[in-house]
C-alpha cells in the first residue's frame, strides 16, 4: 500500500509535470490528463518497482521525459501515464478506448505490443517488423516508447544482472538507433552513456573524471572566445543566444578509439552553439551565413571542417551550419550556427519537425525516411541477426543524391553501389543487371556511387542474382531482394531435387526412406534433407554412385559422457499474471562458474572477442546446448542479447592456473638498439609468460608490431 507521505509526494510530482506542459493548459486537456492520472494511480497502487518505490513514479517519469525532452502534447501525456496499465493489470485496450478514446487506445496498443515482443523474451523479428510498420503511421508510439526505455535505463541499478544485460543490448540494437534517426540527440546521448558505463565502467569513470577537470578550466576560455563575437552580433541587431556543450563520454571514447589517440589529443571535446531568432525579411540560410561571416572575420576558419547541413539536411531532419575556427591560445573551436527552429529540431527531433512541418510544402529527409521505413520493414531477411544489423545500419546511414538518365533524384545511403541503385529503381532491374554507365562511362555493378553521379543500369534477360553480390551491396532493400531471389531459386531446386531422387531411387529399386536419406546426407555432408534436395536440384551433387552409397553399412555409435562442474542458483519461473504484482520478488537467473574442470567442448570461448579469465563476460545458450562466452562489450554479444536475451547466463571466472589462453598485444614506440631483446627478456624472465610469436617492424626511428602470448588470466597482462 502507498503511505500518506508517498501519496502526497506523488501528487505534487504530477502537478509539477502538468504545469510544465504548455500545450496541456486548456480545460478539456487538463481534465483528460487528470482523469488518466487517477486511473493509472488506482491501477498501479499495489505495485512497487524493484527499487521499492511506488510503481506510479515510472509512468510519471515517462510523461516528464515526453513533455520536457521530446515536446509532445496531451495525447502523448495521457498515453505515458497509461502505457503499462494493459500489460500489468486486468484492464484491456477496449477499456482504454471507452474511457479515453481511439487515439489514446491506439498508442497504448502499440506500446503494449512492443513490450510483449521485445521485452521479457527473445526478439521475434517478424512481429517486431510488423509492429514498426504499424507504428510508422503514428510516430508518437515510438517516441513514448523511447522515453519509457530511457527511464528504465536510468533506474536499472535495481535490476538483476541478466535483465541489465538484456536492457542494454536492446537499447544499443533498437532504441538508440531509433532515437538517433528521429533526431532525439539528448536522449540518444544519455542512453549511449548509460550503456557505455554498464559495459566499460572503469573506462567510463576515467574519461568522466578527465572531462570534469577539463570543464573546470573551460568557462574562462569560453568567455574569452565569445566576447568579440557577442559584440559584433549585437552591433548588427541580431537576437541570439550563445552556449557551449561538451561531448558525451561515449562519443569521446569512440573518437579516441577511431583516431587511436588519448583524451588529451581530442581537440573538439566542446563546441560553441549560436542560436538566433530569424528575421522574417531574410531566409534562415542567408542569416546563418551572415553569422558565419561575422565569426570568421574574428577567427580564422579551418576550410576542411565546414559542414553545411542547411543546404543538405541530415536524414533525421537536422539542420545547422558547422565550422571550426582557430580560437585564443591557438586552440581549434567548433562553432554550430542554428536558427530557433533548427535548434528545436536538434533538441526535440521529430516532434519539433512535426510542429514546423505545416509551414513547408517540400517533403523533408525525415518524411522520406518515415515513408521508406514501410518498404524496408516489408522485406524478408533470412535471420534475426541480419534484420537487426541491417536495421541499425540503415538507421545510422548518411545519404547521397544520384540521378537517373531522365534527371530524377534518388537518395541512397553513403557507400551505395550501382547495384544498390538498380534495386532502388526496381527489383527486376536489379535481378537482371550486368553493368552500369556512371556519368556515361561503363563501370561494374560494385562501383561505389558519389553525390551527383548520373547512373544508367544495363540489363540482360539471361542474368540472375549472384552470391558474390552480397559481398558489396550496402542497402537493406538490395540485400533483401537478392535473398528473396535466392529463396525462390532454392524452393524450385528443392522440388526439382526431390523429384530427381525419387526417380533415381526407383531406377535402382530402392525405397527412399529416412535410412537412405540419412546415408546420402552423411555421404554428401549436408545437414538436412532440404539441403540435399536443393543441391541435387541445383546439380551440385552427382548421383552416379547412388546404389553404392545406400548399400554402405553404418558405423557403430559411441556414447560419450561429460562431467560438468557448475555453480548456480536456480529460480522458479512465475507464470505471467495480469493482476497487479509486486515486481520486487523476481530472483536472479542461473549463475555459472567458469573453471578448468568444465567440459570445454560444451563451453565455447567466442572467437570474435577471445575472452580470457578476468574479463567481464556474459554467456548465451545456443543451438544443441552449446554455451558461448563473450566479453560484455563485444558487438556480437550485444546482438545476441537482443535476439537471445532469454538464454543469457550470468557467468564469472574462477582462478585459472591450468588452462592457458592465447592473446595478442600490440606494441609501438621509439626504436633503439637491443629493443627486441629487452622486451622479450621482461616477458619471459621477469613475468614468466610464454610467447608464441613476435612480429616487430621498424621505420624512421619508430617501431610497431605485436606479440602473441599464453596467459592464464587477465592479471597476467
Amino acid at each position: 500500500m502507498i503511505t500518506f507521505e508517498e501519496e502526497k509526494a506523488i501528487r505534487e510530482e504530477f502537478e509539477s509535470i502538468l504545469k510544465q506542459c504548455n500545450s496541456c493548459q486548456k480545460p478539456e486537456s487538463e481534465k483528460l490528463i487528470r482523469r488518466a492520472f487517477e486511473f493509472a494511480y488506482e491501477a498501479h497502487k499495489d505495485i512497487r518497482r524493484k527499487s521499492g518505490e511506488p510503481y506510479i513514479y515510472h509512468p510519471l517519469a515517462v510523461a516528464k521525459i515526453v513533455i520536457n525532452n521530446i515536446g509532445l502534447g496531451t495525447t502523448s501525456f495521457v498515453a505515458s501515464l497509461l502505457h503499462d496499465v494493459v500489460e500489468d493489470t486486468d484492464y484491456t485496450i477496449e477499456d482504454i478506448r471507452k474511457l479515453f478514446g481511439d487515439k489514446v487506445a491506439y498508442l497504448i496498443d502499440g506500446l503494449t505490443k512492443i513490450s510483449s515482443v521485445v521485452e521479457g523474451k527473445n526478439v521475434q523479428v517478424e512481429n517486431f517488423k510488423k509492429i514498426l510498420l504499424t507504428l510508422s503511421k503514428d510516430v508518437r508510439v515510438i517516441l513514448v516508447k523511447i522515453a519509457d526505455r530511457l527511464h528504465n535505463l536510468r533506474t536499472m541499478d535495481a535490476m538483476p544482472d541478466f535483465k541489465k544485460i538484456r536492457t542494454v543490448s536492446e537499447s544499443i540494437s533498437i532504441y538508440i538507433p531509433l532515437a538517433h534517426r528521429l533526431g532525439l540527440y539528448p536522449i540518444k546521448t544519455e542512453m549511449e552513456d548509460i550503456a557505455f558505463k554498464f559495459q566499460n565502467p572503469l573506462v567510463y569513470d576515467e574519461i568522466l573524471n578527465k572531462l570534469r577537470y577539463f570543464e573546470t578550466n573551460l568557462y574562462e576560455f569560453i568567455e574569452l572566445f565569445t566576447d568579440p563575437i557577442i559584440e559584433d552580433l549585437d552591433a548588427l541587431g541580431i537576437k541570439f543566444s550563445i552556449n557551449a556543450r561538451t561531448k558525451s563520454v561515449a562519443s569521446i571514447f569512440r573518437k579516441m578509439k577511431k583516431k587511436g589517440v588519448p583524451f588529451e589529443e581530442i581537440y573538439d571535446i566542446f563546441a560553441i552553439r549560436v542560436v538566433f531568432e530569424p528575421n522574417e525579411i531574410f531566409s534562415e540560410k542567408s542569416q546563418c551565413w551572415a553569422i558565419y561571416s561575422v565569426i570568421t572575420d574574428v577567427y580564422r576558419p579551418k576550410p576542411d571542417r565546414l559542414r553545411d547541413w542547411i543546404s543538405n539536411p541530415k536524414p533525421n531532419g537536422y539542420e545547422a551550419l558547422h565550422t571550426t575556427v582557430m580560437g585564443p591560445g591557438n586552440k581549434w573551436v567548433e562553432v554550430q550556427i542554428r536558427s530557433k527552429r533548427m535548434n528545436d529540431i536538434a533538441e526535440y527531433g521529430y516532434a519539433a519537425h512535426w510542429k514546423y512541418k505545416e509551414n513547408k510544402e517540400k517533403e523533408s529527409e525525415i518524411d522520406i525516411w518515415i515513408e521508406r521505413i514501410r518498404e524496408i520493414l516489408e522485406d524478408n531477411l533470412t535471420s534475426e541477426e541480419d534484420f537487426l544489423r541491417t536495421f541499425e545500419m540503415d538507421i545510422f546511414s548518411n545519404e547521397i543524391l544520384v540521378f537517373t538518365p531522365k534527371g530524377e533524384v534518388r537518395p541512397l545511403k553513403r557507400g551505395a553501389t550501382a547495384l544498390d541503385f538498380a534495386y532502388d529503381i526496381h527489383s527486376e532491374i536489379g535481378n537482371h543487371a550486368i553493368g552500369a554507365k556512371i556519368n556515361y562511362k561503363l563501370e561494374g555493378l560494385d562501383y561505389v556511387l558519389e553525390s551527383g553521379d548520373q547512373v544508367e543500369i544495363i540489363t540482360s534477360d539471361t542474368q540472375k542474382p549472384q552470391r558474390e553480390w552480397l559481398n558489396f551491396i550496402t542497402t537493406t532493400k538490395a540485400r533483401s531482394k537478392i535473398k528473396a531471389a535466392f529463396k525462390e531459386e532454392r524452393k524450385k531446386n528443392i522440388e526439382k531435387g526431390k523429384n530427381i531422387l525419387i526417380q533415381v531411387a526407383k531406377e535402382n529399386n530402392v525405397m527412399l526412406n529416412s535410412v537412405v536419406l540419412t546415408k546420402l546426407m552423411n555421404y554428401f555432408e549436408v545437414h538436412d534433407k532440404e539441403e540435399l534436395y536443393c543441391k541435387v536440384g541445383g546439380e551440385f551433387i552427382d548421383l552416379s554412385n547412388f546404389k553404392k552409397i545406400v548399400q554402405r553399412k553404418r558405423r557403430n555409435k559411441y556414447v560419450r559422457y561429460w562431467a560438468l562442474q557448475l555453480s548456480k542458483a536456480t529460480s522458479k519461473i512465475t507464470p505471467k499474471r495480469k493482476t497487479p504484482i509486486n515486481k520486487t520478488n523476481e530472483k536472479d537467473e542461473k549463475r555459472i562458474t567458469l573453471t578448468e574442470r568444465l567440459d570445454w567442448n560444451k563451453y565455447v570461448l567466442a572467437k570474435c572477442c577471445n575472452p580470457i579469465p578476468g574479463d567481464d563476460v556474459i554467456a548465451y545458450k545456443l543451438n544443441k546446448g552449446i554455451i558461448e562466452v563473450h566479453k560484455k562489450e563485444c558487438k556480437y554479444a550485444i546482438a545476441l542479447g537482443t535476439t537471445q536475451g532469454k538464454t543469457a547466463l550470468d557467468v564469472h571466472w574462477k582462478s585459472h592456473k591450468i588452462l592457458s589462453f592465447l592473446v595478442r598485444i600490440e606494441i609501438n614506440g621509439i626504436d633503439r638498439m637491443g629493443l627486441l631483446n629487452s622486451i622479450t627478456h621482461v616477458i619471459s624472465n621477469r613475468m614468466y609468460v610464454n610467447m608464441r610469436a613476435v612480429k616487430i617492424d621498424a621505420t624512421s626511428g619508430y617501431f610497431g608490431g605485436y606479440i602473441d602470448l599464453y596467459v592464464h588470466n587477465k592479471d597476467d597482462l
